[in-house]
């Protein structure tokens, strides 16, 4: 279904407005691939993706008759998605001023790290890359997705997630900091 197209995009709408399962039904695996992948990265495991998938799918239907048209159809969806996964991981209570794992970082001397140019990278696919931001604690994860992936900015994630902008800026770092550790451990087996 093309989510692109505005005349598509209102038959759909009203058709689900009308409470049809079958438009219902369509829009929701018109969006599965792109918006379940996007809670996977705000997820722990498969089974909270799929809770915050489907609560944002309820929110999105819930708010149909918002839409307004002025925008692309699937970056509003994506807004829903997004805020419901924020919100989620808010009711979950993550603590996003994280200390636990502090020394870990203090102590990667960046020098020993694999230096090479992204040509000589071997190819890793996208859901290697989803794997290792995986990895990440709740909060580093949280804001590494908002701010890298989503643009936020460090003065909306502080917004959203009720933190300090230093804050933000801290777990970012560190969320790259273990990246880069992760990425090079990998670089490491592949080149044994």
């Amino acid at each position: 279904m093309d989510l692109t197209n505005k005349n598509v995009v209102k038959k759909l709408i009203k058709s689900c407005l009308k409470g049809k399962a079958t438009s219902q039904n369509e829009l929701f695996k018109s969006v599965y691939g792109k918006m379940s992948g996007l809670c996977t990265r705000y997820a722990e495991n498969t089974d909270e993706a799929k809770d915050m998938f489907q609560t944002g799918m309820l929110k999105v239907f819930d708010n149909l008759e918002k839409y307004d048209f002025k925008g692309s159809f699937q970056g509003w969806i994506r807004r829903i998605i997004v805020n419901n996964a924020i919100d989620y991981i808010r009711k979950k209570k993550y603590i996003f001023n994280e200390f636990e794992d502090n020394n870990i970082y203090e102590n990667i001397d960046e020098k020993y790290l694999i230096q090479q140019d992204e040509d000589d990278l071997p190819k890793i696919s996208a859901e290697k890359i989803i794997e290792f931001i995986q990895k990440l604690s709740p909060a580093y994860k949280t804001v590494f997705n908002l701010y890298v992936l989503e643009d936020y900015t460090h003065k909306q994630i502080a917004e959203k997630l009720n933190i300090s902008i230093g804050t933000s800026k801290s777990n970012l770092s560190k969320a790259k900091l273990k990246l880069k550790k992760i990425l090079n451990q990998e670089l490491v087996k592949i080149e044994k």
